[in-house]
């Protein structure tokens, strides 16, 4: 497929968009110190060389739940470890070389608030084949639990289902979080037709409302929720957000979707973000999560 799709990952130079998938909080985002629970997460090969970082979530006191491009290796692979850091400000002092406060990119300077995992797994996401069925799902296991964050919980299958033909009284809200860049604008084109984009990433826990736009559309078919954050007191994703949680009804911490994809550079327009809300996609996160899989499943709601 052609190169269209905007994956929501990113790298540590805050000021280059990747070339593939997605997602930051743009336009009305709010500082996030509700969801403690999602954090930062950064990826490294075997060496512990840096790769990217996306946003990730606990849904167990040593599962994280994030993007299955996010835990990609670019190479029919997972990357080797990850960490992640949980403080709504995780990046913010980031001056090229590490945060003084969190560590990022390179150590836990709080492990009360910082996790590393050597044990990442990919649902089967290869390079947005398969779309819709794009199998945007990953989870890192943690090297130790997590437990005074709180947790996000998993909505039972079919929990979404009945949303394209709500009458006007089901609740279209849904909200997003995340670490991704919080401004992006296209400035110009060079020679070789590519896009000059400004991107503004400040590495801190962000959310905004959005609003529901499809879920059985081609790019959907029941495998995505097309969401739009355009209109007064809402906002969207960009790059870095990638993982995130997608919370609905918008005031729980129920998580429906991670974030996936968008269709632009700039972080304009609708987002796509994969469904959790399928049986399989429950089950295959069951399988992965160890001892805390029992947890998990109690809490599917």
């Amino acid at each position: 497929m052609k190169r269209t799709l905007v994956a929501l990952a990113t790298a540590v130079a805050a000021l280059a968009v990747p070339v593939a998938p997605a997602a930051a909080i743009t336009k009305s985002y709010q500082p996030d110190p509700d969801h403690t629970f999602v954090g930062l997460i950064g990826f490294y090969d075997s060496g512990w060389n840096w790769q990217h970082r996306c946003t990730g979530e606990l849904i167990a006191p040593t599962v994280v739940l994030t993007a299955g491009h996010c835990v990609d290796n670019g190479s029919g692979g997972v990357n080797a470890h990850a960490r992640i850091w949980f403080e709504q400000n995780a990046g913010a002092k980031f001056d090229g070389i590490e945060d003084p406060v969190t560590g990022y990119p390179n150590e836990c300077k709080d492990t009360t608030m910082c996790a590393e995992s050597d044990h990442v797994y990919n649902y089967g996401f290869d390079n947005f084949v398969g779309l819709p069925d794009t199998h945007d799902v990953g989870i890192a296991i943690l090297d130790k639990p997590m437990i005074n964050l709180g947790f996000g919980h998993l909505a039972k299958a079919g929990a979404l289902d009945s949303l394209p033909t709500a009458k006007g009284t089901q609740d279209k809200d849904f909200r997003v979080s995340g670490y991704g860049i919080s401004y992006a604008q296209m400035k110009g084109i060079y020679p070789d037709k590519s896009k000059y984009i400004v991107t503004v990433s400040y590495r801190v826990r962000l959310q905004a409302i959005e609003q529901l736009v499809n879920t059985v559309a081609p790019y959907n078919a029941g495998y995505n929720i097309q969401l739009n954050g355009n209109g007064d007191g809402r906002g969207g994703t960009c790059s870095g957000d990638s993982g995130g949680p997608v919370f609905h009804p918008q005031d729980t911490n129920q998580i429906v979707a991670v974030t996936s994809f968008g269709k632009s550079v700039d972080c304009r327009g609708d987002g796509y973000y994969y469904r959790l809300d399928r049986q399989e996609v429950i089950d295959w996160i069951l399988s992965k999560a160890g001892d805390d899989a029992t947890y998990i499943a109690a809490h599917v709601v």
